[in-house]
């Protein structure tokens, strides 16, 4: 039941015969976890929670840096160095203290997106980055969730909703991951700030659409848009029971991590500090841009922004290791693989997960000091 101070804050919902009471009551009785606390998950978040969605589950390993303020809005300079999904989940409670959140300071990996999607009645995917993409769209699948979908590349954002009562799923759309240098990139390429948060907001509204029962669901529609033009498309897609049927279980896949990796050889974070520590310390190439290079680096890098790559190939040794790292991985995944293609180095070794894995061991290690 609703109390009377949730009757005055929802009352424009309340109002709406398609929603009511009952609808209300049902945003409050649902569990929305939402992956990613970015550009996409802002405004996800933001609306959901104002919306009365009873309870939110945040996942996000990364912390607020400067570049993301430009589009990210839930945050802010006070906020810079902290950890994005508790201060979200503060941020939400200031927005509405009704509304519970459920933190989860990680990176979604195959170890814990069982126990993550299980938990919730709809999983939203706000994530950047392909693996985490199919890696939700097989859990979703396993534990017959929705999933809604959304993704941006400098003026374009789509948006669709996966395994909705039993219509499409993300590999009927896409079968296939793409490579590494054919995957687009916001930290190499940029994105215009409005564009997250047109994009979320459709996100969000699909998602209440489907805790309600609520209208068209973009259920086999893949909704597209030009910030440029201002034009909309929906392509239709079919579901394919060969790709339909692909859950954790059952995916070709032994490690999604390596989706859109082909050919790059990986190296953990462990194993690095422990090389870092030998007599014979790999050669650390860092391919971000200078001002996040200036913000912190490994110990004794060097930079080489991806974005100027060729004019520094030179310098690179050709004998000995190599470990090419970046933010999380997927520039540095490119990196590699140009520098394999076209120059034909063989000793490279790409840090899995880049410095956001380096600082989540470096602060595990803190904790059980």
């Amino acid at each position: 039941m609703l109390t009377s101070e949730e009757r005055q804050i929802y009352r424009r919902h309340l109002q709406l015969p398609e929603i009511g009471e009952a609808g209300q009551e049902r945003l409050k009785a649902a569990r929305v976890l939402v992956v990613g606390a970015g550009g996409l998950g802002c405004p996800i978040l933001q609306y959901l929670a104002a919306a009365g969605v009873g309870t939110l589950g945040i996942v996000d390993a990364d912390k607020v840096d400067r570049s993301n303020l430009q589009r990210q809005i839930l945050y802010g300079p006070a906020d810079l160095g902290q950890p994005k999904a508790a201060t979200a989940a503060q941020a939400l409670r200031r927005l509405n203290p009704l509304i519970n959140t459920e933190v989860f300071n990680c990176r979604l990996t195959l170890g814990n997106v069982r126990e993550l999607v299980s938990k919730f009645d709809v999983v939203i995917d706000g994530s950047d980055n392909f693996p985490t993409r199919y890696l939700l769209n097989d859990a979703c699948v396993s534990f017959d969730k929705p999933l809604i979908s959304g993704a941006i590349y400098k003026f374009e954002g789509q948006v669709s909703v996966f395994n909705y009562q039993g219509g499409p799923t993300y590999r009927c759309l896409f079968p296939q991951p793409p490579s590494a240098q054919e995957a687009p990139n916001c930290d190499a390429t940029g994105v215009l700030g409005v564009l997250p948060g047109l994009v979320g907001m459709a996100q969000a509204t699909e998602a209440l659409k489907v805790v309600l029962d609520l209208g068209e669901v973009l259920s086999g529609r893949l909704w597209l848009f030009d910030a440029l033009t201002f034009q909309t498309r929906t392509l239709k897609f079919a579901r394919r029971p060969e790709q339909a049927v692909l859950n954790l279980d059952t995916a070709n896949t032994t490690d999604y991590a390596e989706l859109c990796s082909a050919g790059v050889t990986s190296i953990s974070v462990q194993e690095l500090h422990a090389q870092l520590a030998s007599e014979h310390p790999p050669f650390l190439l860092d391919v971000r841009e200078p001002h996040e290079f200036a913000a912190g680096h490994l110990p004794g890098a060097t930079l080489l922004p991806l974005s100027s790559l060729e004019r520094g190939v030179a310098t690179l040794p050709k004998h000995h290791p190599v470990v090419v790292y970046c933010r999380s991985g997927a520039r540095s995944t490119k990196a590699v693989e140009r520098l394999q293609t076209d120059f034909g180095l063989t000793n490279l070794l790409n840090l899995e997960g880049g410095m956001l894995a380096w600082e989540d061991a470096a602060m595990g290690d803190e904790v059980m000091r």
